[in-house]
């Protein structure tokens, strides 16, 4: 197999802190989203950058590859994991994936743990826990959080299909009675999957919103995704970057409800003619230190 450079794939440094990360990881994820990407190959680099997000937003995932990396793997290089490896921090060997790894590719595999039981469904993961029950960590889409219904895992050398509640949290625990390992109980603790889209905070669903500067300077009516379909969303004039629009209950169910926080994002268009650039000389002109 060959050795992936995650820091190259997100288009970042090795030095590139949280915040850098995640404006990496979602430029790139809303990119290549295969519901709206048309480039070749869309799909596979989406999986790419879902799978370098996942190791670089993980401190101890993070550790143990840089610690890897600093060994001189160049992308493209073969690489072999040699005998005993997987003793670094990061780098956990027993764990039990249930129903695949999630689309990860074989060097993730090789470093986080490759799948004990084969088949399809959810990414859920776990050890067994020493009262006889077996514990495992189950990746949701953030879609079916929202809306409830069944996933497919395979663990313990059986298929299920999982109950999930509507407005279920990270962190909370899915209990099926008698289909752990030996005879035991099988704890499934939720955590949601990376999203191209959206991110969480508490029941509030979080989205960044990118305007022309006209949009945000003159406002205007945008169609906004939201977990239960699309919706249009009124932009009032004047509105800076890092301005947050409230959309009420848009968010996870629950008691009360979470919000959508829409988050606006201002970004200029690149002048690639004569006349645009002299657009932006007359916008200098007429704003000049004002609009510093």
């Amino acid at each position: 197999m060959q050795f992936k450079d995650y820091y190259q794939v997100l288009g970042v440094e090795p030095t590139a802190g949280e915040a850098e990360l995640k404006t990496a990881y979602r430029r790139l994820a809303k990119k290549y989203h295969p519901d709206v990407s048309k480039e070749p190959g869309a799909e596979e680099r989406f999986k790419a950058v879902n799978e370098a997000y996942e190791v670089l937003r993980d401190p101890a995932k993070r550790k143990g590859y840089d610690q890897l990396r600093a060994q001189g793997y160049r992308p493209g290089d073969e690489f072999q994991p040699p005998p005993g490896f997987g003793g670094a921090p990061g780098f956990d060997r027993e764990e039990i994936f249930a129903g695949g790894a999630g689309g990860f590719s074989d060097f993730f595999e090789s470093l986080f743990g490759r799948a004990r039981q084969g088949g399809a469904g959810a990414g859920a993961r776990g050890r067994q826990a020493p009262a006889g029950d077996t514990r495992a960590r189950l990746e949701i889409p953030l879609e079916l959080a929202y809306r409830g219904g069944e996933q497919r895992i395979t663990v313990a050398g059986k298929t299920l299909d999982v109950k999930i509640p509507a407005g279920v949290q990270p962190g909370q625990v899915i209990r099926l009675a008698r289909q752990g390992q030996g005879g035991g109980d099988l704890l499934l603790e939720v955590a949601y999957a990376p999203h191209a889209q959206f991110e969480v905070d508490g029941r509030n669903v979080v989205h960044v919103l990118s305007l022309m500067p006209w949009e945000a300077a003159l406002g205007a009516t945008r169609s906004v995704p939201t977990l239960g379909g699309a919706v249009e969303l009124k932009i009032p004039a004047d509105s800076d970057a890092g301005r947050k629009l409230r959309l009420l209950g848009r968010g996870l169910p629950g008691t009360p409800p979470g919000d959508q926080i829409v988050e606006i994002e201002v970004r200029a268009p690149r002048a690639s003619t004569d006349a645009q650039r002299a657009l932006y000389r007359e916008m200098e002109k007429a704003f000049g230190d004002a609009a510093r």
